[in-house]
């Protein structure tokens, strides 16, 4: 469990950085998260989580989800009574260890056909060179970056889909939860 929980923290931790400069566009400088338009924290998580269903069904295969729900965090050096952007973490594991075997490939291969673009693949740096893939979609405005975990008693994906940096409407505050 406490590998489970540092390879979550890890991923937020790298795809918060990583979405900086990724294809997403309408930035106002280089250096900035993308922009995701106009929105309230609860409206925008609800949109993640859409994503992120969208991507559970990509994969295609039995198991089970888990339910963690998204969270918001601030977009870099702006105002974070007025700037938030959304993460969900969350993991897939299924019916049989023997089904994510290729789901990597598959993936990469059926995220494009659903207008995300694949940005990164390959093998990671740990020991067991677990195969990661971050893709990005500008329609959408959120990045996610997957990774097989097919070492260990039960296999299983972990995912963190996350946001471009959203503005709260006039007259709203950020919520944070």
């Amino acid at each position: 469990m406490k590998n489970i929980m540092g390879a979550h923290a890890l991923l937020v931790s790298l795809l918060l950085t990583s979405l900086t400069g990724c294809g997403m566009t309408d930035t106002t400088d280089s250096d900035d998260l993308p922009s995701a338009g106009t929105s309230t924290s609860l409206s925008a998580a609800d949109r993640a989580e859409k994503v992120s269903s969208e991507i559970l069904d990509l994969i295609g295969i039995k198991g089970k989800a888990s339910d963690t729900g998204p969270g918001v965090s601030e977009c870099g050096g702006r105002d974070p009574e007025k700037y938030f952007q959304i993460f969900h973490p969350w993991s897939f594991t299924p019916a049989s260890p023997g089904e994510l075997d290729g789901v990597m490939e598959r993936l990469k291969g059926e995220l494009p056909k659903h207008a995300w673009k694949v940005v990164e693949y390959g093998p990671n740096t740990s020991k067991n060179k677990s195969i990661e893939l971050t893709a990005d979609n500008d329609k959408k405005k959120h990045s996610v970056k997957i990774a097989h975990f097919a070492k260990g008693e039960s296999p299983s994906l972990n995912l963190m889909v996350v946001s471009g940096c959203y503005q709260v409407p006039d007259g709203e505050k950020v919520d944070r939860f």
